[in-house]
C-alpha cells in the first residue's frame, strides 16, 4: 500500500483574455501533449484586468497513465533533468514552469502559435487515495499514508533520474 505512482500531469496556460489567444494556447497544448485540451473559465471577476466571471482565460490538459510518464520525461528534459526542492509540497505534488514551450523536445516552432510559457503540475498518489474524491463516504488520507516531500523527491530521482537542487 506504500507504493507511489504517478497519478496525473496537468499542463496549464493562463492567457488572461478570451478569443484567439485561447485557441492558440489550446493548439500549443494539443501539440505538446497529444491530447485534446479545454478552456478554463475565470472563477471571479477582476475589474482592473477587464475579466468577467465565467469568461475563458486559460487552457489546460490532464494526462494520465503511460502517456503521462512519457510526457513528464520530455518536460523534465526541457528543464535539464533538475528539479527544485522547494517545488514539492507536503502531499506528493510537484509543480514547475517552462518559459518557452518550444524548449520541449519534439515541439517545433509554429509562427501561428508563437512562443508561450506553461505551468506543469505533477500529482503522485498511493493506493487508497481515491477515498478523498469518491462520491460516497469521503474521508481524508491518514497521516502515515500521506506522501511527504522527501518521499516524492526520492520517487522522482528513482523513477525519472532527475537531480534535486
Amino acid at each position: 500500500m506504500k507504493r507511489i505512482k504517478l497519478e496525473k500531469v496537468v499542463l496549464n496556460m493562463g492567457v488572461g483574455r478570451s478569443g484567439d489567444a485561447i485557441e492558440i494556447a489550446k493548439k500549443a497544448l494539443d501539440q505538446i501533449s497529444g491530447k485534446k485540451s479545454c478552456a478554463r473559465d475565470a472563477k471571479a471577476a477582476q475589474r482592473d484586468w477587464g475579466v468577467r466571471k465565467g469568461e475563458p482565460i486559460g487552457a489546460a490538459v490532464t494526462v494520465r497513465g503511460d502517456d503521462a510518464k512519457a510526457l513528464l520525461r520530455r518536460l523534465l528534459e526541457a528543464k535539464g533533468n533538475t528539479v527544485n526542492r522547494r517545488s514539492f509540497d507536503g502531499f506528493g505534488n510537484y509543480s514547475f514552469g517552462i518559459g518557452e514551450h518550444i524548449d520541449i523536445p519534439g515541439v517545433k516552432y509554429d509562427p501561428k502559435i508563437g512562443i508561450l510559457g506553461l505551468g506543469i503540475s505533477v500529482a503522485l498518489a498511493r493506493p487508497g487515495y481515491s477515498i478523498r474524491t469518491r462520491s460516497k463516504h469521503k474521508a481524508s488520507v491518514g497521516k502515515s499514508h500521506v506522501i511527504t516531500s522527501q518521499e516524492a523527491e526520492n520517487y522522482m530521482v528513482k523513477e525519472f533520474g532527475v537531480t534535486v537542487a
